[in-house]
């Protein structure tokens, strides 16, 4: 999977105040932030650009400027505040306007349900962006695949490819009521889980997928057991170079993104050596190493 880019400094915090939300499908929220406390924020080209939003512990009030670092050395680990990370759906550089789609299901998690009480004026700590990914326009095709959590990011990346280019893109949601409208000419193929497990219709679309000629440039992002298997696919089956790969696991079932997180660096690890010890090298080339895997976005 695509190793981001190792920070060299802390991430940059930003205060968002919201300016609006809409209700896109019964578990998608959108809430778009502004305020001064965005003067700071830039985002790139990337189309998997997120930040990582600061949920303070009730009752505690943090010193400004704020700092996590400083968060974490002077108070006790009970009062540290909570983070949850979400793709940038878009950003307006002219507006200084920051999109984010949530993922909602009622009241279960944390970011989820603060989305769906949103009001404009409440306002919301983030650090980033951070992001590795966007549609390489030398590739001959691509491929985007994810569930409901990598939507946000394979929208942007359909939105940033010209008119024309071939793509076969794969979403799967929990039904049709939860497909939302793209800006882009390239088909996408809307798959409904219903009570199916998460992901097992992605796998199966991708390998019965006929495969394009040519150089692709892959996108496979959402819950991680199905990631894990379409990486193995590309990898193995397919022979895509890792270089062509933007693969992770966002979220995992049954796991909070803290256990996650906490968890996902050994089972990257596993990943990379149970695959990549398979894995083809090119003519030539030496065996690749094992290497960490990204951080989730989700």
């Amino acid at each position: 999977m695509t190793a981001r880019p190792v920070r060299k400094s802390p991430p940059q915090p930003h205060l968002g105040r919201v300016i609006r939300t809409q209700r896109l499908t019964p578990h998608m929220q959108r809430v778009v932030f502004g305020g001064e406390g965005l003067a700071g924020f830039e985002a790139g080209t990337r189309t998997d650009h997120y930040v990582k939003l600061v949920f303070p512990a009730e009752g505690v009030e943090y010193p400004e400027p704020f700092s996590m670092a400083r968060v974490r050395e002077e108070f006790p680990r009970e009062q540290w505040p909570v983070t949850r990370t979400y793709t940038v759906r878009t950003w307006d550089p002219e507006l200084r306007e920051l999109t984010v789609d949530f993922v909602v299901h009622g009241d279960e998690g944390l970011a989820g349900p603060w989305a769906l009480r949103a009001q404009p004026g409440d306002t919301l700590r983030m650090l980033g962006p951070g992001g590795a990914y966007a549609p390489d326009p030398s590739a001959d095709w691509h491929l985007l695949v994810g569930d409901e959590s990598a939507l946000p990011a394979i929208s942007a990346a359909l939105e940033a490819l010209p008119a024309g280019a071939e793509v076969r893109a794969f979403v799967e949601v929990s039904g049709p009521e939860d497909e939302v409208k793209i800006d882009t000419d390239a088909e996408i193929v809307w798959l409904h889980r219903g009570d199916a497990p998460v992901g097992s219709l992605l796998v199966e679309a991708v390998a019965s997928l006929e495969w394009p000629e040519g150089r692709v440039h892959a996108f496979v992002h959402g819950e991680a057991a199905f990631v894990r298997e379409l990486r193995r696919m590309l990898r193995l089956e397919r022979q895509v170079p890792r270089e062509d790969l933007s693969v992770s696991g966002y979220w995992r079932l049954g796991h909070t993104e803290d256990r996650w997180q906490a968890a996902k660096p050994e089972w990257n690890a596993a990943v990379e050596a149970e695959q990549e010890g398979a894995a083809p090298a090119a003519p030539g080339s030496p065996a690749p190493a094992a290497r960490a895997l990204s951080p989730a976005a989700a």
